[in-house]
């Protein structure tokens, strides 16, 4: 409806400008169609007259007037139509349009909402991307979900959208993973080792290094030290990665590439960024470092990209990352990105306009962490002495329909209080199981009406003029709103506002569920309200499988 408004008023006011009754030619910049504050101000509302104002030089409720007068509506999808305020215009839809919006969703199906907004331009998502030092630990969780759900949603808005994992296999923190392992592997042996605080700690390395002497015996006990580092964490790290991959598809995340960064350094591609900022003038020597001159692109102070010693700085592999993914032709580019990565997006985005790159091009997201609380009451997610609570672990206990939609009932920039006992209640309290629950309700009513021989209609063979209950016409309302609700997700880069959504289409499915019968001796009513529930149960399934939760036919 959204669209065939706009295009109503961008025709009334061509023919009122064809007619002379508008003088202007001028594009409507700024036009909106938006849901009013108020129900009783009808269904939707147009800015269209104010935006024209300073263009006819005329009040906008004499414009509303006008704009009105050459309206035309040959679907009979508008009731009414009325000037309000200082001269936004607003619309009631009729009831064959509700009934329209009905047959629409039973033809499309799980087409319904998808849209055509991106026409085919390519997006990658980079999220996660954890460095392969340890498992993924639960402050990982919430960026997976928001990353795969965003991608999700921009897929279904036309988008051609491909999911990236940037995985940091080079560097001190690689290195520091191999000589974790190397000690342990030493200890097995009987070996004194110095192992020190700036080691990884955590119980998987005595693992990482029990499987190294089980596979390779004492092969690494004699090696030099650092050619037994260069050795393990190689392996380490793809032991790692292999566990980080199980844990993301038990969580229905996966990637379409994993990017090593070491194969950008392999194949000269640092360098080739080096010599490009040089070129351009933005790279200088001082202190025996070389450093980006940022500050000429909105960063606070120059980086350095190559250290004293010949080392590269944290920001360089990622400006070398960036420019590949701007040479991939990607048309838009999106960070999920953990908070504490605040300071880091002034520079990135400083590099990226350095090497010449649109930087529109590119959106960085922030997840706050989460908060943990087991009964209300807040609880240390440090389980066990020199380790973190991973994925896995939360995937055990709640599992992945509740963590990821619990993961996504806020913006990602908020912090979020995620109750472990609340995502393991079957009650209402618990917001998955109780859209889950509606689903499910639906699944069963069609289960009796078969069994009661009643079939489900076609959407010409329901007489929907039966559906005459205020229930029912503000749940088909809200079924309408879906596709726009795709739109402002799409748009805002929010995929949280689908939990909000279906928790709403929920909390309006149940009390109707509870105070109607949907199979009765009346069987024209039945078969209305079948083809209604079948609408509903459609758009929560869909909605579902955008935030990647499932949609069980019974609980």
């Amino acid at each position: 409806m959204k669209r065939i408004l706009t295009e109503t008023i961008r025709a009334a006011v061509a023919q009122a400008r064809a007619s002379g009754e508008l003088s202007s030619q001028e594009e409507l910049v700024g036009l909106t169609i938006e849901v009013p504050r108020l129900a009783s101000h009808g269904d939707w509302a147009t800015n269209a007259a104010m935006i024209m104002a300073d263009m006819e030089k005329r009040p906008p409720r004499e414009l509303a007037e006008t704009i009105i007068k050459y309206i035309e509506d040959e679907h009979g999808y508008l009731n009414r139509i009325e000037i309000a305020g200082p001269g936004f215009i607003n619309f009631a839809l009729s009831e064959k349009w509700w009934r329209h919006v009905l047959r629409e969703i039973h033809r499309l199906g799980a087409d319904y909402g998808r849209l055509d907004m991106g026409r085919g331009q390519r997006v990658l998502i980079e999220f996660v991307s954890t460095n392969p030092t340890g498992p993924l630990h639960v402050g990982h969780g919430r960026g997976a979900a928001v990353g795969d759900a965003l991608a999700r949603v921009l897929s279904m808005a036309g988008y051609e959208v491909s999911r990236e994992y940037y995985v940091n296999d080079t560097g001190n923190q690689a290195r520091t993973l191999g000589r974790s392992v190397l000690y342990r592997y030493l200890e097995l042996f009987g070996r004194e080792v110095n192992f020190t605080d700036d080691l990884y700690q955590g119980g998987y390395i005595r693992g990482l290094a029990a499987e190294m002497k089980h596979r390779h015996q004492d092969r690494f006990l004699d090696l030099p030290e650092e050619e037994a580092v260069e050795a393990i964490y190689s392996w380490a790290v793809e032991r790692i990665l292999e566990g980080i991959k199980q844990d993301l598809a038990s969580f229905n995340v996966f990637f379409d590439h994993y990017f090593s960064e070491k194969s950008l350094v392999e194949q000269g591609k640092v360098d080739q960024t080096l010599e490009e900022l040089k070129a351009r003038g933005h790279i200088y020597e001082k202190d025996g470092a070389i450093w980006f001159r940022s500050t000429s692109f909105g960063d606070d102070k120059d980086r350095p990209v190559i250290k004293s010693n010949g080392e590269t700085t944290y920001i360089t592999p990622d400006l070398v990352y960036h420019r590949d993914k701007y040479l991939r032709g990607y048309d838009r580019m999106i960070d999920v990105l953990g908070a504490d990565h605040h300071g880091y997006v002034p520079r990135l985005m400083a590099g990226v306009e350095a090497m010449g790159f649109d930087r529109s091009r590119l959106n960085v997201l922030l997840v706050q962490m989460v908060n943990w609380l087991r009964g209300g009451t807040p609880v240390s997610m440090s389980t066990r002495a020199g380790e973190y609570v991973t994925v896995r672990e939360v995937l055990d206990e709640i599992g992945s329909d509740a963590a990821r939609f619990i993961f996504l009932t806020r913006r990602p920039e908020s912090r979020l209080d995620f109750d472990l006992e609340v995502a393991k209640n079957q009650s209402n309290e618990n917001p998955v199981y109780y859209v889950q629950y509606a689903h499910a309700r639906i699944a069963s009513v069609f289960r009796t009406a078969l069994k009661e021989g009643l079939e489900l209609p076609g959407p010409e063979e329901a007489d929907l003029s039966l559906l005459t209950q205020e229930e029912e016409l503000t749940l088909t309302k809200h079924l309408a709103a879906f596709p726009d609700l795709i739109e402002g997700a799409v748009v805002n880069l929010e995929p949280h506002r689908l939990t909000h959504y279906l928790t709403d289409l929920a909390g309006l499915f149940h009390p109707y569920y509870n105070r109607h019968r949907f199979i009765s001796h009346d069987l024209e009513l039945s078969r209305a309200r079948l083809l209604l529930a079948k609408c509903t149960q459609q758009v929560v399934a869909s909605g579902l499988e955008l935030l990647g939760v499932n949609a069980p036919e019974s609980m």
